[in-house]
């Protein structure tokens, strides 16, 4: 009888497709990961779904006040006219133009991701103008980057020509200026404007225009703050440096969840309604408050009513002196 030394009929077809399968497996094993499934890709929350690093209401509260910059300082009454006719002139360095450009369009950080919030106030003393934006930006490098940019400024652009639009020539000069070391990172500038411009200078002098203007941007985070301060009577730069100390410290504390040190105000460009302005403290001496008396008891009531005759009695015998005397006259 003959013993069958392995799987014969469909048991060695069988064996013969296990063999296969197993030695395509060692293949794709040996493939270096070449036949490898495809890691399974990383899954990302949507865009939207990240905390928005600064809220609008946020914005609204970290602006400052018109109390804050000191009594001078007061809601806007609208644009000063000398930006169209000052900061919207043109000039052949490039860097320089995109300074004038960027001040005109009140951009010089680059357009917000985020909130933001704007107010403007206007100065009585030099009638200069206050912009103050408060707003949150897409990394803390895109604002690190502008402020670079910035610092090149008054090497690249320290006294440059424009020409307005009906070819009058401006000198123009930009200087650093000094800011309070506060937030993470910081730049200022200030620019003038003067020379004999064509047309209307729009202080209504007639002369040559002198325009100063302050810029500084303070960044926190990827948020910043930023201003322009000036106008054709200058620029006061303890407001500039008040504006940025404040309002620093004033952000800082509204992303914190503390109050800030003084109550913010919703900002308005609409004039001040003088039946709704609050009263001025008078300067002449003030009057002794009113104490509510309590109510009399007889015997007040007849002390009251002695004195009272006693005043009467007073004023007839001065009655009676005075007529004796026309008689002896």
């Amino acid at each position: 009888m003959q013993v069958p030394n392995g799987p014969t009929g469909p048991y060695r077809l069988l064996v013969r497709a296990l063999t296969a399968g197993l030695l395509v497996s060692a293949s794709a094993c040996s493939l270096h990961g070449v036949l490898r499934p495809a890691e399974a890709p990383s899954v990302e929350p949507p865009a939207g779904s990240a905390t928005p690093s600064l809220t609008d209401a946020q914005a609204s509260a970290a602006l400052i006040t018109q109390g804050e910059l000191g009594g001078r300082w007061s809601a806007t009454q609208g644009g000063a006219t000398w930006r169209d006719g000052l900061l919207k002139t043109r000039t052949d360095t490039p860097d320089c133009q995109r300074l004038l450009d960027g001040l005109y369009a009140e951009d010089l950080l680059g357009e917000p991701t985020g909130a933001r919030a704007v107010v403007g106030l206007d100065e009585s003393g030099n009638a200069a103008q206050l912009r103050y934006q408060v707003a949150a930006y897409a990394a803390p490098s895109e604002v690190d980057a502008k402020l670079a940019w910035l610092r090149t400024l008054p090497a690249k652009c320290a006294q440059f020509t424009s020409t307005d639009v009906r070819g009058g020539r401006l000198n123009v000069r930009v200087m650093p200026t000094v800011l309070p070391g506060v937030g993470d990172a910081r730049e200022g500038l200030r620019l003038t404007m003067s020379g004999a411009a064509s047309g209307d200078s729009g202080d209504g002098s007639g002369g040559s225009p002198m325009l100063t203007l302050d810029f500084a941007a303070v960044r926190v985070g990827d948020r910043a703050v930023s201003l322009t301060n000036g106008g054709l009577g200058g620029a006061a730069q303890d407001s500039t440096q008040q504006a940025v100390q404040v309002g620093t410290r004033r952000l800082q504390d509204v992303l914190a969840g503390r109050p800030p040190a003084t109550p913010s105000t919703v900002p308005t460009t609409a004039p001040a309604d003088p039946t709704s302005a609050p009263v001025a403290p008078l300067t002449r001496r003030p009057t002794e408050p009113l104490v509510e008396r309590p109510a009399e008891s007889p015997a007040d009531a007849d002390n009251n009513t002695t004195d009272t005759d006693t005043d009467n009695a007073i004023a007839d015998t001065t009655t009676a002196d005075t007529a004796d005397t026309a008689q002896e006259g």
